[in-house]
Order: structure tokens, then sequence, then C-alpha cells
């Protein structure tokens, strides 16, 4: 991978049981509330998967926007459907076995051609997809956890 561009740090505070608050790195951005579904949960907000799902059908759909404006092709609004399949794996743990994007731009017939030259880059522009098909690498320390000088 090459040299980083840019970074920044997002806090994530446990509020009760399994309900986290997310602090963004902007106040701008505000605060999100986190949750997981029953049995751990209480279903009060939406869990990471669904956060994740979010981010790759925002990217998606911005990418899809910004390819069409290359294109000199102005989307009169777009709607996506992110669908996305829990598995088991070999361990029985959960995981999320796949992910299914529908884009549905507004595009007159006149415009077909400009969306079709679009849709064939658009993919490339979505930092968030591209990241998570070629597998971000996740570095994970637990501090206090592990007794001094010992390792994970």
């Amino acid at each position: 991978m090459s040299d980083v561009a840019s970074q920044y740090t997002i806090g994530v505070d446990q509020v009760e049981a399994f309900q986290f608050r997310v602090q963004f790195d902007k106040p701008q951005y505000g605060q999100w509330m986190l949750d997981e579904p029953p049995p751990l949960g209480q279903d009060t907000a939406p869990g990471a998967g669904r956060v994740l799902a979010a981010a790759i059908g925002d990217c998606l759909s911005a990418s899809f926007v910004f390819a069409a404006k290359k294109n000199g092709l102005e989307i009169a609004g777009l709607h996506a459907d992110v669908t996305v399949e829990i598995v088991r794996n070999e361990r029985r743990r959960f995981r999320i076995g796949r992910i299914l994007v529908a884009l549905n731009p507004n595009v007159s017939e006149a415009d077909a051609a400009r969306a079709a030259a679009a849709a064939e880059v658009f993919e490339d522009f979505c930092t968030i997809t591209a990241s998570v098909r070629q597998g971000i690498p996740v570095e994970v320390s637990v501090k206090g956890a592990v007794p001094s000088g010992a390792s994970l």
C-alpha cells in the first residue's frame, strides 16, 4: 500500500450493555448511537453491520454521481438498496457473507449512454467498497489485558 494521505480517529464509548456512543473527529458530525440486536443488545440503534452497509451504499452512490458528472451527466436523484447476507463460518461465528448493492439513478433515456459510461468506471472511485473487497488490515491492541512484558 502507499503512503498515508490522511488520517482521522473516532471514539467509541460503551453506554451500557451493548450500546455504544460514537464520537466523530469533527464536532459538526455530532454523535451516533450503536446497539446490537437481541439477544445481546436491545436493538435501539443500528449495529456495526448496518453502518458498514450504509457506508458501502453511500460510497458507491457518491462514486456513481461523481463518475456521472465527469461524463457530463447530472443525476436527478439516486436510490441504493444494500442487502447484507449474514452467514456462519466454519467455527459457527456470524460473518457478513455477501453484500448486494442495487443503484437506481434517476436518468432519462436520452442520458442512458452517459449513465452507462459512468457505470463502467464508478466502482473504481469508491474508497470504501474497494477497501473492503481488498481486505483491510486491522491491527488491534487491548490495553490492560496483557500482563507487563507479555505480548498477544
